[in-house]
Protein backbone atom coordinates (compact mmCIF):
# COMPACT_ATOMS: atom_id res chain seq x y z
CA UNK A 1 0.00 0.00 0.00
CA UNK A 2 1.16 3.54 -0.72
CA UNK A 3 -0.07 7.13 -0.56
CA UNK A 4 0.74 9.87 -3.06
CA UNK A 5 0.64 13.68 -2.90
CA UNK A 6 1.84 16.35 -5.31
CA UNK A 7 3.54 19.69 -4.75
CA UNK A 8 4.00 22.45 -7.33
CA UNK A 9 7.46 23.97 -7.08
CA UNK A 10 7.33 27.41 -8.63
CA UNK A 11 10.98 28.26 -7.99
CA UNK A 12 14.27 26.83 -6.68
CA UNK A 13 13.35 28.34 -3.31
CA UNK A 14 10.18 26.25 -3.30
CA UNK A 15 12.25 23.15 -4.06
CA UNK A 16 14.56 24.02 -1.16
CA UNK A 17 11.52 24.53 1.05
CA UNK A 18 10.25 21.07 0.20
CA UNK A 19 13.69 19.63 1.03
CA UNK A 20 13.68 21.38 4.42
CA UNK A 21 10.21 19.98 5.13
CA UNK A 22 11.23 16.44 4.18
CA UNK A 23 14.26 16.74 6.47
CA UNK A 24 11.88 17.25 9.40
CA UNK A 25 10.29 13.85 8.75
CA UNK A 26 13.48 11.80 8.67
CA UNK A 27 14.53 9.06 11.07
CA UNK A 28 17.49 6.65 11.15
CA UNK A 29 17.13 3.92 8.53
CA UNK A 30 15.12 6.01 6.06
CA UNK A 31 15.50 5.55 2.30
CA UNK A 32 14.67 8.50 0.03
CA UNK A 33 14.40 7.68 -3.66
CA UNK A 34 14.83 10.74 -5.92
CA UNK A 35 13.85 10.27 -9.56
CA UNK A 36 13.28 12.42 -12.65
CA UNK A 37 15.04 13.45 -15.86
CA UNK A 38 18.31 15.35 -16.06
CA UNK A 39 17.86 18.91 -14.87
CA UNK A 40 14.66 18.18 -12.95
CA UNK A 41 16.14 19.37 -9.66
CA UNK A 42 17.08 16.16 -7.87
CA UNK A 43 20.43 17.52 -6.70
CA UNK A 44 18.87 20.84 -5.66
CA UNK A 45 16.38 18.93 -3.52
CA UNK A 46 19.08 16.64 -2.09
CA UNK A 47 21.24 19.63 -1.16
CA UNK A 48 18.28 21.26 0.58
CA UNK A 49 17.62 18.12 2.63
CA UNK A 50 21.27 17.80 3.66
CA UNK A 51 21.51 21.52 4.45
CA UNK A 52 18.39 21.38 6.62
CA UNK A 53 20.00 18.57 8.63
CA UNK A 54 22.93 20.80 9.50
CA UNK A 55 25.21 21.58 6.55
CA UNK A 56 25.56 24.83 4.59
CA UNK A 57 24.58 24.63 0.88
CA UNK A 58 28.08 25.27 -0.38
CA UNK A 59 29.25 22.21 1.57
CA UNK A 60 26.97 19.83 -0.36
CA UNK A 61 28.68 18.84 -3.64
CA UNK A 62 27.01 16.64 -6.22
CA UNK A 63 28.17 13.01 -5.96
CA UNK A 64 27.90 12.52 -9.74
CA UNK A 65 31.53 11.39 -10.01
CA UNK A 66 32.24 10.07 -6.52
CA UNK A 67 28.88 8.17 -6.57
CA UNK A 68 28.44 8.68 -2.83
CA UNK A 69 29.07 11.56 -0.45
CA UNK A 70 28.93 10.98 3.31
CA UNK A 71 27.79 13.49 5.95
CA UNK A 72 28.37 11.78 9.31
CA UNK A 73 28.18 14.89 11.50
CA UNK A 74 24.61 15.98 10.77
CA UNK A 75 21.62 15.59 13.07
CA UNK A 76 21.14 12.30 11.22
CA UNK A 77 24.10 10.81 9.31
CA UNK A 78 23.37 11.00 5.58
CA UNK A 79 24.85 9.11 2.64
CA UNK A 80 24.01 10.94 -0.62
CA UNK A 81 24.15 8.56 -3.59
CA UNK A 82 24.02 9.32 -7.32
CA UNK A 83 23.42 6.15 -9.35
CA UNK A 84 23.41 7.77 -12.81
CA UNK A 85 26.73 6.17 -13.77
CA UNK A 86 25.95 2.75 -12.26
CA UNK A 87 26.10 0.00 -14.89
CA UNK A 88 25.80 -3.22 -12.89
CA UNK A 89 24.40 -4.62 -9.66
CA UNK A 90 27.90 -5.44 -8.41
CA UNK A 91 28.75 -1.75 -8.22
CA UNK A 92 25.85 -1.21 -5.80
CA UNK A 93 27.32 -3.69 -3.34
CA UNK A 94 30.56 -1.73 -3.28
CA UNK A 95 28.80 1.56 -2.47
CA UNK A 96 27.71 0.42 1.01
CA UNK A 97 24.00 1.21 0.76
CA UNK A 98 23.05 -1.25 3.50
CA UNK A 99 25.67 0.19 5.85
CA UNK A 100 24.35 3.70 5.21
CA UNK A 101 20.83 2.64 6.22
CA UNK A 102 22.12 1.10 9.44
CA UNK A 103 23.83 4.35 10.43
CA UNK A 104 21.35 6.94 9.23
CA UNK A 105 19.61 8.07 6.03
CA UNK A 106 20.23 7.03 2.42
CA UNK A 107 19.43 9.81 -0.04
CA UNK A 108 19.52 8.28 -3.52
CA UNK A 109 19.35 10.10 -6.86
CA UNK A 110 18.40 7.97 -9.89
CA UNK A 111 17.04 5.43 -7.43
CA UNK A 112 15.04 3.78 -10.22
CA UNK A 113 18.33 2.12 -11.26
CA UNK A 114 17.84 -0.18 -8.26
CA UNK A 115 14.78 -1.83 -9.80
CA UNK A 116 13.52 -4.69 -7.65
CA UNK A 117 16.21 -3.90 -5.04
CA UNK A 118 14.30 -0.82 -3.89
CA UNK A 119 13.38 -1.27 -0.20
CA UNK A 120 9.65 -1.69 0.53
CA UNK A 121 9.71 1.09 3.16
CA UNK A 122 10.73 4.26 1.36
CA UNK A 123 9.72 7.74 0.30
CA UNK A 124 9.76 8.29 -3.48
CA UNK A 125 10.13 11.87 -4.73
CA UNK A 126 9.63 12.10 -8.50
CA UNK A 127 10.43 15.48 -10.06
CA UNK A 128 9.03 16.54 -13.42
CA UNK A 129 8.43 19.72 -15.42
CA UNK A 130 5.21 21.52 -14.58
CA UNK A 131 2.96 23.81 -16.58
CA UNK A 132 4.19 27.27 -15.48
CA UNK A 133 7.34 29.21 -16.18
CA UNK A 134 10.26 27.22 -14.77
CA UNK A 135 7.78 25.37 -12.54
CA UNK A 136 8.24 21.77 -11.49
CA UNK A 137 5.97 19.22 -9.89
CA UNK A 138 7.12 16.90 -7.11
CA UNK A 139 5.16 13.70 -6.67
CA UNK A 140 5.74 12.19 -3.24
CA UNK A 141 4.79 8.56 -2.70
CA UNK A 142 5.08 6.87 0.67
CA UNK A 143 5.56 3.10 0.54
CA UNK A 144 5.19 0.73 3.49
CA UNK A 145 5.84 2.48 6.80
CA UNK A 146 6.14 5.78 4.94
CA UNK A 147 2.46 5.69 4.02
CA UNK A 148 1.25 6.99 7.39
CA UNK A 149 4.31 9.17 7.94
CA UNK A 150 3.82 11.03 4.66
CA UNK A 151 0.15 11.51 5.40
CA UNK A 152 0.92 12.92 8.82
CA UNK A 153 3.58 15.21 7.40
CA UNK A 154 1.02 16.68 5.01
CA UNK A 155 -1.49 17.03 7.86
CA UNK A 156 1.11 18.94 9.88
CA UNK A 157 1.68 21.39 7.02
CA UNK A 158 -2.07 21.99 6.70
CA UNK A 159 -2.44 22.51 10.45
CA UNK A 160 0.41 25.05 10.49
CA UNK A 161 -1.23 26.95 7.65
CA UNK A 162 -4.62 26.91 9.37
CA UNK A 163 -3.03 28.09 12.62
CA UNK A 164 -1.89 31.31 10.93
CA UNK A 165 1.72 30.33 10.24
CA UNK A 166 1.48 29.89 6.48
CA UNK A 167 4.91 30.35 4.90
CA UNK A 168 6.69 30.23 8.26
CA UNK A 169 10.17 28.81 8.52
CA UNK A 170 10.34 25.44 10.25
CA UNK A 171 13.29 24.36 12.38
CA UNK A 172 13.70 20.92 13.95
CA UNK A 173 13.93 20.96 17.75
CA UNK A 174 15.43 18.23 19.84
CA UNK A 175 12.67 16.51 21.75
CA UNK A 176 12.40 13.96 24.52
CA UNK A 177 12.58 10.19 24.45
CA UNK A 178 8.93 9.81 23.41
CA UNK A 179 7.25 9.67 20.00
CA UNK A 180 6.50 13.40 20.17
CA UNK A 181 8.28 15.69 17.70
CA UNK A 182 8.88 19.42 17.98
CA UNK A 183 9.60 22.26 15.56
CA UNK A 184 10.22 25.97 15.95
CA UNK A 185 8.07 28.05 13.62
CA UNK A 186 9.39 31.50 12.77
CA UNK A 187 8.00 34.38 10.79
CA UNK A 188 10.79 35.55 8.50
CA UNK A 189 9.43 39.10 8.35
CA UNK A 190 8.57 39.84 11.99
CA UNK A 191 10.91 37.42 13.77
CA UNK A 192 8.01 36.06 15.82
CA UNK A 193 8.29 32.40 16.77
CA UNK A 194 6.26 29.57 18.24
CA UNK A 195 6.70 25.85 18.88
CA UNK A 196 4.85 23.09 17.08
CA UNK A 197 4.14 19.92 19.05
CA UNK A 198 3.40 16.88 16.91
CA UNK A 199 2.14 14.22 19.33
CA UNK A 200 0.46 11.30 17.59
CA UNK A 201 -1.63 9.03 19.74
CA UNK A 202 0.49 5.92 20.03
CA UNK A 203 -0.62 2.31 20.34
CA UNK A 204 -0.96 0.95 23.85
CA UNK A 205 1.50 -1.86 23.28
CA UNK A 206 1.18 -5.48 24.37
CA UNK A 207 -0.36 -6.41 27.72
CA UNK A 208 2.27 -6.87 30.41
CA UNK A 209 0.21 -7.41 33.56
CA UNK A 210 -3.43 -8.22 34.26
CA UNK A 211 -4.25 -7.72 30.57
CA UNK A 212 -3.08 -4.10 30.61
CA UNK A 213 -0.18 -2.51 28.69
CA UNK A 214 2.68 -0.67 30.42
CA UNK A 215 1.37 2.76 29.41
CA UNK A 216 -1.95 2.17 31.20
CA UNK A 217 -0.38 0.80 34.38
CA UNK A 218 2.17 3.65 34.55
CA UNK A 219 -0.55 6.22 33.69
CA UNK A 220 1.20 7.79 30.71
CA UNK A 221 -0.73 10.46 28.78
CA UNK A 222 -2.60 9.05 25.81
CA UNK A 223 -2.97 12.28 23.80
CA UNK A 224 -2.39 16.05 23.92
CA UNK A 225 -5.53 16.69 25.94
CA UNK A 226 -3.55 15.89 29.08
CA UNK A 227 -0.97 18.53 28.13
CA UNK A 228 -3.72 21.09 27.47
CA UNK A 229 -5.34 20.40 30.84
CA UNK A 230 -2.16 20.63 32.93
CA UNK A 231 -1.00 23.65 30.93
CA UNK A 232 -4.21 25.57 31.72
CA UNK A 233 -3.82 24.70 35.40
CA UNK A 234 -0.20 25.91 35.59
CA UNK A 235 -1.00 29.15 33.77
CA UNK A 236 -3.88 29.78 36.19
CA UNK A 237 -1.33 29.52 39.02
CA UNK A 238 0.72 32.31 37.41
CA UNK A 239 3.50 29.98 36.29
CA UNK A 240 5.35 29.99 32.97
CA UNK A 241 3.85 27.12 31.07
CA UNK A 242 3.62 27.85 27.32
CA UNK A 243 0.39 29.49 26.19
CA UNK A 244 -1.48 27.41 23.62
CA UNK A 245 -1.91 29.38 20.38
CA UNK A 246 -3.63 26.74 18.24
CA UNK A 247 -4.77 23.18 18.85
CA UNK A 248 -6.11 20.13 17.06
CA UNK A 249 -6.41 17.63 19.93
CA UNK A 250 -7.99 14.92 17.79
CA UNK A 251 -4.90 14.72 15.57
CA UNK A 252 -2.35 15.59 18.27
CA UNK A 253 -1.17 18.98 16.97
CA UNK A 254 -0.45 22.07 19.06
CA UNK A 255 1.19 25.44 18.42
CA UNK A 256 2.41 26.85 21.71
CA UNK A 257 4.34 29.83 23.00
CA UNK A 258 8.08 29.70 22.40
CA UNK A 259 9.83 29.94 25.78
CA UNK A 260 13.29 30.06 24.20
CA UNK A 261 16.37 27.87 24.36
CA UNK A 262 17.92 28.54 27.79
CA UNK A 263 17.46 25.06 29.23
CA UNK A 264 18.63 24.51 32.79
CA UNK A 265 21.12 21.90 31.62
CA UNK A 266 22.80 24.43 29.33
CA UNK A 267 22.80 27.02 32.08
CA UNK A 268 24.63 24.64 34.44
CA UNK A 269 27.09 23.64 31.72
CA UNK A 270 27.87 27.30 30.97
CA UNK A 271 29.37 27.79 34.40
CA UNK A 272 26.90 30.56 35.33
CA UNK A 273 25.56 30.63 38.87
CA UNK A 274 22.56 28.26 38.75
CA UNK A 275 21.17 29.23 42.17
CA UNK A 276 18.64 31.87 40.93
CA UNK A 277 17.26 29.43 38.34
CA UNK A 278 16.88 26.63 40.86
CA UNK A 279 15.34 29.01 43.39
CA UNK A 280 12.68 29.82 40.79
CA UNK A 281 12.13 26.13 40.02
CA UNK A 282 11.65 25.25 43.70
CA UNK A 283 9.33 28.23 44.16
CA UNK A 284 7.28 27.08 41.17
CA UNK A 285 7.08 23.62 42.70
CA UNK A 286 5.90 25.07 46.01
CA UNK A 287 3.20 27.04 44.20
CA UNK A 288 1.95 23.88 42.47
CA UNK A 289 1.97 21.96 45.75
CA UNK A 290 0.15 24.71 47.66
CA UNK A 291 -3.08 23.76 45.90
CA UNK A 292 -5.04 20.61 46.75
CA UNK A 293 -4.32 18.14 43.96
CA UNK A 294 -7.03 18.36 41.29
CA UNK A 295 -8.73 15.08 40.46
CA UNK A 296 -9.95 16.60 37.19
CA UNK A 297 -8.59 19.42 35.05
CA UNK A 298 -10.57 21.18 32.36
CA UNK A 299 -9.40 21.18 28.75
CA UNK A 300 -12.09 23.58 27.49
CA UNK A 301 -15.50 23.31 25.86
CA UNK A 302 -16.82 21.14 28.65
CA UNK A 303 -14.13 18.50 28.30
CA UNK A 304 -11.84 17.42 31.11
CA UNK A 305 -8.85 15.28 31.98
CA UNK A 306 -8.94 12.94 34.96
CA UNK A 307 -5.60 13.15 36.78
CA UNK A 308 -4.52 9.64 37.80
CA UNK A 309 -2.86 8.73 41.06
CA UNK A 310 0.77 7.69 41.31
CA UNK A 311 -0.42 4.46 42.82
CA UNK A 312 1.73 1.51 43.98
CA UNK A 313 1.10 -0.31 40.72
CA UNK A 314 2.56 2.56 38.68
CA UNK A 315 5.57 3.02 40.97
CA UNK A 316 6.29 -0.70 41.00
CA UNK A 317 6.06 -1.33 37.26
CA UNK A 318 8.39 1.61 36.69
CA UNK A 319 11.01 0.26 39.06
CA UNK A 320 10.76 -3.13 37.34
CA UNK A 321 12.14 -1.55 34.17
CA UNK A 322 15.60 -2.08 35.65
CA UNK A 323 15.21 -5.86 35.77
CA UNK A 324 13.23 -5.93 32.51
CA UNK A 325 15.93 -4.16 30.48
CA UNK A 326 19.12 -3.39 32.40
CA UNK A 327 19.49 -6.84 33.98
CA UNK A 328 19.55 -8.75 30.64
CA UNK A 329 21.76 -6.08 29.05
CA UNK A 330 24.29 -6.39 31.88
CA UNK A 331 24.12 -10.13 32.52
CA UNK A 332 23.16 -11.50 29.12
CA UNK A 333 20.07 -13.38 30.36
CA UNK A 334 16.60 -12.51 31.73
CA UNK A 335 16.10 -11.99 35.44
CA UNK A 336 15.13 -15.32 37.06
CA UNK A 337 11.63 -15.62 38.48
CA UNK A 338 12.77 -15.95 42.10
CA UNK A 339 14.99 -12.84 41.90
CA UNK A 340 12.14 -10.91 40.25
CA UNK A 341 9.69 -11.93 42.97
CA UNK A 342 12.13 -10.89 45.69
CA UNK A 343 12.75 -7.56 43.90
CA UNK A 344 9.03 -6.79 43.75
CA UNK A 345 8.62 -7.73 47.40
CA UNK A 346 11.37 -5.47 48.81
CA UNK A 347 10.26 -2.56 46.64
CA UNK A 348 6.59 -3.04 47.53
CA UNK A 349 7.41 -2.77 51.22
CA UNK A 350 9.54 0.34 50.70
CA UNK A 351 6.90 2.08 48.60
CA UNK A 352 4.08 1.16 50.96
CA UNK A 353 5.91 3.03 53.75
CA UNK A 354 5.74 6.40 51.94
CA UNK A 355 3.96 9.12 53.89
CA UNK A 356 0.58 10.07 52.44
CA UNK A 357 0.86 13.70 51.32
CA UNK A 358 -0.89 14.23 47.99
CA UNK A 359 0.16 16.94 45.54
CA UNK A 360 0.14 17.36 41.78
CA UNK A 361 3.35 15.70 40.54
CA UNK A 362 4.64 17.02 37.21
CA UNK A 363 6.72 13.83 36.97
CA UNK A 364 9.60 14.96 34.72
CA UNK A 365 10.61 18.08 36.61
CA UNK A 366 14.29 18.22 35.64
CA UNK A 367 16.78 20.15 33.53
CA UNK A 368 15.62 19.05 30.02
CA UNK A 369 12.12 20.37 30.81
CA UNK A 370 13.00 23.64 32.56
CA UNK A 371 13.88 26.90 30.81
CA UNK A 372 15.44 29.94 32.49
CA UNK A 373 13.36 33.06 31.74
CA UNK A 374 15.54 35.78 33.25
CA UNK A 375 13.24 38.61 32.11
CA UNK A 376 10.35 37.36 34.26
CA UNK A 377 10.06 37.49 38.02
CA UNK A 378 9.70 35.12 40.94
CA UNK A 379 8.58 31.58 40.26
CA UNK A 380 7.63 32.58 36.70
CA UNK A 381 11.33 32.69 35.82
CA UNK A 382 11.17 28.90 35.56
CA UNK A 383 9.67 27.91 32.22
CA UNK A 384 7.83 24.57 32.42
CA UNK A 385 7.38 22.04 29.58
CA UNK A 386 6.72 18.31 29.16
CA UNK A 387 4.24 17.85 32.00
CA UNK A 388 1.51 15.86 30.23
CA UNK A 389 2.16 12.77 32.38
CA UNK A 390 1.33 14.64 35.60
CA UNK A 391 -0.46 12.73 38.34
CA UNK A 392 -1.28 12.87 42.04
CA UNK A 393 1.50 11.69 44.31
CA UNK A 394 4.18 12.50 46.87
CA UNK A 395 5.75 16.01 47.13
CA UNK A 396 9.28 14.60 47.22
CA UNK A 397 9.04 13.06 43.74
CA UNK A 398 9.44 16.26 41.71
CA UNK A 399 12.00 17.57 44.17
CA UNK A 400 14.26 14.54 43.77
CA UNK A 401 13.79 14.74 39.98
CA UNK A 402 15.13 18.29 40.13
CA UNK A 403 17.93 17.73 42.62
CA UNK A 404 19.17 14.34 41.34
CA UNK A 405 19.19 15.17 37.65
CA UNK A 406 19.69 12.18 35.36
CA UNK A 407 21.10 14.27 32.49
CA UNK A 408 23.25 16.91 34.21
CA UNK A 409 25.92 16.94 36.93
CA UNK A 410 24.78 19.62 39.37
CA UNK A 411 27.47 21.63 41.22
CA UNK A 412 28.44 20.43 44.68
CA UNK A 413 25.99 21.63 47.29
CA UNK A 414 23.15 22.40 44.88
CA UNK A 415 21.12 19.34 45.85
CA UNK A 416 21.22 20.34 49.51
CA UNK A 417 20.39 23.95 48.53
CA UNK A 418 17.31 22.74 46.61
CA UNK A 419 16.08 20.63 49.52
CA UNK A 420 16.55 23.39 52.10
CA UNK A 421 14.88 25.94 49.82
CA UNK A 422 11.87 23.63 49.56
CA UNK A 423 11.76 22.93 53.29
CA UNK A 424 11.74 26.67 54.01
CA UNK A 425 9.15 27.53 51.37
CA UNK A 426 6.87 24.49 51.35
CA UNK A 427 3.19 25.36 51.61
CA UNK A 428 1.38 25.16 54.97
CA UNK A 429 -0.59 22.10 53.85
CA UNK A 430 2.71 20.15 53.86
CA UNK A 431 4.09 21.56 57.11
CA UNK A 432 3.14 18.42 59.04
CA UNK A 433 5.57 16.24 57.10
CA UNK A 434 8.37 15.55 59.58
CA UNK A 435 11.92 16.03 58.32
CA UNK A 436 12.95 12.47 59.14
CA UNK A 437 9.97 11.09 57.22
CA UNK A 438 10.67 13.42 54.33
CA UNK A 439 14.33 12.40 54.11
CA UNK A 440 13.34 8.72 54.05
CA UNK A 441 10.66 9.28 51.40
CA UNK A 442 13.09 11.37 49.34
CA UNK A 443 15.59 8.50 49.34
CA UNK A 444 12.94 5.91 48.43
CA UNK A 445 11.59 7.96 45.55
CA UNK A 446 15.09 8.90 44.43
CA UNK A 447 16.04 5.23 44.26
CA UNK A 448 12.77 4.36 42.55
CA UNK A 449 13.32 7.04 39.92
CA UNK A 450 16.96 6.09 39.35
CA UNK A 451 16.07 2.42 38.90
CA UNK A 452 13.31 3.37 36.47
CA UNK A 453 15.61 5.61 34.43
CA UNK A 454 18.34 2.95 34.31
CA UNK A 455 15.76 0.67 32.71
CA UNK A 456 14.46 3.35 30.34
CA UNK A 457 17.92 4.39 29.14
CA UNK A 458 18.83 0.75 28.50
CA UNK A 459 15.57 0.19 26.64
CA UNK A 460 16.25 3.23 24.48
CA UNK A 461 19.67 1.84 23.61
CA UNK A 462 18.71 -1.80 23.08
CA UNK A 463 15.21 -1.62 21.60
CA UNK A 464 15.13 1.83 20.02
CA UNK A 465 18.69 2.12 18.71
CA UNK A 466 19.55 5.23 20.78
CA UNK A 467 22.80 4.33 22.57
CA UNK A 468 23.59 7.97 23.42
CA UNK A 469 21.43 7.66 26.55
CA UNK A 470 23.95 5.21 28.01
CA UNK A 471 26.35 8.13 28.52
CA UNK A 472 24.13 9.18 31.43
CA UNK A 473 24.07 5.75 33.07
CA UNK A 474 27.02 6.24 35.46
CA UNK A 475 25.31 9.34 36.88
CA UNK A 476 22.00 7.51 37.27
CA UNK A 477 23.68 4.62 39.06
CA UNK A 478 25.49 7.02 41.39
CA UNK A 479 22.10 8.41 42.41
CA UNK A 480 20.76 4.89 42.87
CA UNK A 481 23.67 3.79 45.07
CA UNK A 482 23.49 6.99 47.16
CA UNK A 483 19.77 6.59 47.84
CA UNK A 484 20.09 2.89 48.65
CA UNK A 485 22.29 3.89 51.56
CA UNK A 486 19.26 5.13 53.53
CA UNK A 487 18.16 2.69 56.29
CA UNK A 488 14.61 2.61 54.91
CA UNK A 489 16.00 0.90 51.82
CA UNK A 490 18.19 -1.68 53.57
CA UNK A 491 16.18 -4.66 52.20
CA UNK A 492 16.44 -3.28 48.67
CA UNK A 493 20.18 -2.78 49.08
CA UNK A 494 20.53 -6.35 50.30
CA UNK A 495 18.71 -7.55 47.20
CA UNK A 496 21.27 -5.75 45.01
CA UNK A 497 24.15 -7.18 47.02
CA UNK A 498 22.73 -10.65 46.51
CA UNK A 499 21.62 -10.46 42.87
CA UNK A 500 23.06 -7.49 40.95
CA UNK A 501 26.41 -5.83 41.65
CA UNK A 502 25.85 -2.16 40.81
CA UNK A 503 29.55 -1.38 41.24
CA UNK A 504 30.29 -3.42 38.10
CA UNK A 505 27.30 -2.25 36.09
CA UNK A 506 29.00 0.71 34.36
CA UNK A 507 31.75 -1.61 33.08
CA UNK A 508 29.17 -3.98 31.61
CA UNK A 509 27.23 -1.08 30.12
CA UNK A 510 30.31 0.25 28.38
CA UNK A 511 30.78 -3.15 26.78
CA UNK A 512 27.13 -3.42 25.71
CA UNK A 513 27.10 0.09 24.26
Amino acid sequence: MSVTVQRRLASPDATAGLGAEIALWLRPGDFLALTGPLGAGKTVLARAIVSALGSAPEEVPSPSFTLVQHYPELRLPVAHFDLYRITGAGELDELGLDDALERGVALVEWADRLGDALPPDRLDVALADGTGDDARVATLTGHGAWRDRLGRGIDVARFIEGAGWSGAGRQWLKGDASTRAYERLFDRASGASAVLMNAPRGPDGPPVRDGRPYSRIAHLAEDVRAFIAVDRHLLALGLSAPRILAADPARGFLVVEDLGDCLYGGLVASGADPAPAYEAAVDALCRVQAEPPPARLETGRGHGHVVPRYDPGALLIEVELLIDWAWPAWLGAPCPADARAAYRDVWSRALDALAARDVLVLRDFHSPNLLWLADRSGAARAGLIDFQDALIGHPAYDLVSLAQDARTDLPDGLERFIIERWMAGRPPRLAGLARTDFDADYAVLGAQRAAKIAGIFTRLAVRDGKPSYLAHMPRVLRHLRANLGHPRLAPVLQWFHRHLDLDRAPERLAISA
